[in-house]
């Protein structure tokens, strides 16, 4: 199906995209949290290495077993992590790289019949590999748009100091 397609090649050049966002921001500015509520950009990068590897897993589940349960997980207990919060994001950014190759290598073999193979997620409910494709592009898409928000008030609240 073309919105596969497309959806492949977003998911493949992801990192590449998060990578041109982050690049040189200063470990201060990784760790800020200017925005009550929301993450610093490195809890925000931790975390995609996180979420996405746990959503890869899961596919792999799906392709291979009847309808497996997906077991959720605490993000935000996970963001709360010291490693998660340590403002060295180059390790998450290379298993990005390198998970976001296999991921999208992964998601073009498919077969047509193959898209619509389910786990049960014990929140969200059934879910298909087309909707976790297309949930985690929009989920990467999501996060660099709130690290560039956070950069951006991080930014601001130093002009004004």
């Amino acid at each position: 199906m073309q919105t596969h397609h497309v959806a492949i090649h977003q998911l493949a050049v992801f990192p590449t995209q998060l990578q041109a966002v982050v690049t040189r921001i200063d470990h201060q500015a990784l760790v800020a949290t200017p925005i009550l509520g929301e993450w610093s950009i490195a809890q925000n990068v931790h975390h995609l290495a996180d979420s996405h590897s746990t959503a890869f897993a899961r596919c792999r589940l799906i392709l291979t077993e009847q309808n497996p349960p997906l077991k959720p997980y605490d993000q935000d207990a996970w963001a709360a992590l010291a490693d998660s919060q340590n403002p060295d994001i180059g390790p998450s950014l290379l298993i990005l790289q390198g998970l976001h190759q296999r991921w999208a290598a992964f998601f073009a073999q498919l077969d047509d019949t193959d898209w619509e193979r389910t786990g049960q997620h014990a929140e969200a409910g059934a879910m298909t590999l087309a909707s976790i494709l297309h949930g985690y592009v929009a989920h990467g898409h999501a996060h660099i748009a709130q690290i560039v928000r956070t950069l951006a008030a991080y930014q601001a609240l130093q002009q004004t100091a």
